[in-house]
C-alpha cells in the first residue's frame, strides 16, 4: 500500500474541489466497514475497479458508479476514481487501455486510504 505522505498532494487537490470535498461516510457505512473490516473492503474495491474500471472500453464510463450504497462507491466519488475520464483527469491514468496491474492497486490504495481516513 502506498504511504499516506505519497497521497498528500491529491488529497489536498481533491479537497479544493467542492464537488469531491462533499463526499463523507455516514455512520451507517462507517458500521459497515468496522463490521465487514478492511480486507473485505479491499476485496470489495478490487472487484469494483476490475469489473467497473480496469477495461479499456466501459459502455457507460461516466455513469457506472453508483453515488451510494457502499462505502467504496462514495470513495470513488470523493477520490476521482469513479470513471476513467475522471482517471485521466485527476490521476492521468491514460484512457482506451486496459489498466495495468500497478495502476489498479494504485487505485485500490487511493481509495482505502480515504477509506482510513473517514474512519479516523
Amino acid at each position: 500500500m502506498y504511504e499516506r505522505d505519497q497521497f498528500e498532494d491529491l488529497f489536498y487537490r481533491l479537497s479544493r474541489s467542492k464537488f469531491r470535498s462533499r463526499f463523507r461516510l455516514n455512520e451507517k457505512e462507517k458500521q459497515y466497514v468496522c463490521d465487514k473490516g478492511m480486507d473485505t473492503i479491499r476485496r470489495h474495491a478490487t472487484d469494483f475497479v476490475g469489473k467497473r474500471l480496469a477495461p479499456a472500453v466501459i459502455p457507460n464510463d461516466g455513469r457506472q458508479t453508483p453515488m451510494r450504497g457502499h462505502p467504496v462507491f462514495l470513495a470513488q466519488h470523493a477520490t476521482a476514481t469513479c470513471c476513467r475520464g475522471c482517471l485521466f483527469k485527476w490521476h492521468h491514468i491514460p484512457l482506451d487501455v486496459p489498466l495495468t496491474q500497478a495502476q489498479q492497486d494504485y487505485v485500490i490504495d487511493v481509495i482505502l486510504t480515504w477509506i482510513a481516513r473517514q474512519m479516523q
